[in-house]
C-alpha cells in the first residue's frame, strides 16, 4: 500500500494494532489448545490470518461508536475492551463470561463497551446495525456503527436487506465483508457469479472499496475513509477485505476441501509478519520493542487463563437471571 499513507498513522497507534494482532493470535491458540484438550464444549472458530479485519477496523472508531461484529472479530472484543480473561472464562462456561455462563463461544457483547452480542446466523447482525444507525440519525448524534460478515453472508437475505435500507436513509454505516473466500466449505465461484464481492455494493449506489485484509494499515485507513463519511451525513460504505480463512470453518473441520497450495501461498501473506515488517522498515519498531510486545501478550494470556480457571462456574437458579425484565425494569420501559 502507500507508503506516504501509512505516515498519517501514529507511530504509537500502528504499535498498539501490532499488538492487538499478536494477542488475537495467541489467545485464540490458547482457547483452540483448550478445545484440544476436551476442556470447552461446543465450536471454537478463529481469525487466524485474518486478524487485521477487526484489529483495524476496531482501531478507527471513536469510543462512543457501535460495532456488530461477526464470529471472526477476535481483535475487535478485544480492543473495545473485552479482556482475554472474560473470553476465555466464557468458552469455559463460567460465570465471569459476557454471558455469564449462559453460552459458549463467541456469542457475546456488552452494550456498555459498544459491542452488539453476535448470534450464529451470519449476516443477522448487519440489519441490527441498520437499526442502530437509524437511532443515531433520528437522534442526531454523530456516531457510526461498524458491522462485518463473511463472503458467504452476503448471499443472504438479510444482507441486501440492511444495505438497501441503509443506503435509501444514507444511515451512518460502514459494511465490511471479511471475503476470505470459503462460506465454510463452498468456494467463492460457487457462491457467485462476480469476482469482486464489493460488486454487491452496486445496487443500492453505495460506495464501495476493495482493500487487502491481510494490512491492518490499510484496514485502518479504508475504514477511517468511510467512517469520516458516514459521520459528515453521506450514508454507508461498503469494503470488502480480500483475505483467507487458514484455519477451517471451526476447529473441528480439516479444511480439506482447500487446495494446501493456496494456503501455502496466503501463509506467506501472513498478517502478523506484514505488519512487523511494516514496523520495521518504518522504524518505529526494533528487536527489542517486538519482544516487548511479545512478553506483554504472553503475560496478559497466562493472566486471562489464571482468571478463567479461577472463576467459579454459575449456579442452577442464575439460568433465569437476565432473561426477564424485573418489576423495576418494566417500569423504566413503560
Amino acid at each position: 500500500m502507500n507508503r506516504d499513507a501509512v505516515k498519517d498513522i501514529k507511530p504509537a497507534d500502528l504499535l498498539a494494532m501490532y499488538y492487538s494482532l499478536r494477542l488475537t493470535r495467541a489467545l485464540e491458540e490458547r482457547v483452540t489448545a483448550l478445545y484440544r484438550q476436551g476442556r470447552i464444549v461446543g465450536g471454537v472458530y478463529t481469525s487466524h490470518g485474518m486478524e487485521a479485519i477487526a484489529v483495524g477496523y476496531a482501531s478507527a472508531i471513536e469510543r462512543d461508536d457501535i460495532i456488530a461484529p461477526y464470529h471472526r472479530d477476535m481483535g475487535a472484543f478485544l480492543i473495545r475492551g473485552i479482556t482475554p480473561g472474560e473470553v476465555i472464562a466464557q468458552y469455559l462456561g463460567k460465570r465471569t463470561g459476557p454471558t455469564r455462563g449462559k453460552d459458549g463461544n463467541v456469542h457475546i457483547g456488552d452494550l456498555k463497551r459498544g459491542v452488539i452480542g453476535f448470534v450464529s446466523h451470519l449476516a443477522d447482525n448487519l440489519p441490527v446495525a441498520t437499526g442502530i444507525g437509524l437511532a443515531f440519525k433520528l437522534r442526531g448524534e454523530s456516531r457510526v456503527v461498524i458491522t462485518n460478515t463473511g463472503d458467504g453472508g452476503t448471499s443472504r437475505g438479510d444482507f441486501h436487506e440492511a444495505l438497501n435500507f441503509a443506503s435509501v436513509r444514507k444511515l451512518p454505516v460502514v459494511f465490511f465483508c471479511n471475503n476470505n473466500q470459503y462460506a465454510y466449505s463452498t468456494p467463492l465461484h460457487l457462491q457467485m457469479a462476480i469476482t469482486d464481492v464489493v460488486d454487491r455494493a452496486k445496487a443500492y449506489a453505495m460506495p464501495g472499496e476493495i482493500v487487502d485484509g491481510n494490512d491492518v494499515a490499510a484496514v485502518y485507513l479504508a475504514a477511517k475513509r468511510a467512517i469520516q463519511r458516514a459521520r459528515a451525513g453521506e450514508g454507508p460504505t461498503f469494503i470488502e477485505c480480500k483475505t483467507m480463512r487458514m484455519h477451517g470453518h471451526s476447529e473441528h473441520d480439516s479444511a480439506k476441501y482447500v487446495p494446501r497450495e493456496l494456503l501455502e501461498e496466503w501463509k506467506r501473506k501472513d498478517p502478523i509478519d506484514k505488519a512487523e515488517r511494516l514496523l520495521r522498515e518504518l522504524g518505529y519498531a526494533d528487536d527489542e520493542e517486538l519482544r516487548r510486545i511479545e512478553a506483554r501478550v504472553k503475560q496478559e494470556i497466562e493472566a486471562g487463563v489464571e482468571f478463567a480457571e479461577r472463576s467459579p462456574l454459575p449456579e442452577g437458579k442464575e439460568t433465569l437471571e437476565g432473561v426477564f425484565a424485573t418489576e423495576e425494569e418494566a417500569r423504566e420501559l413503560s
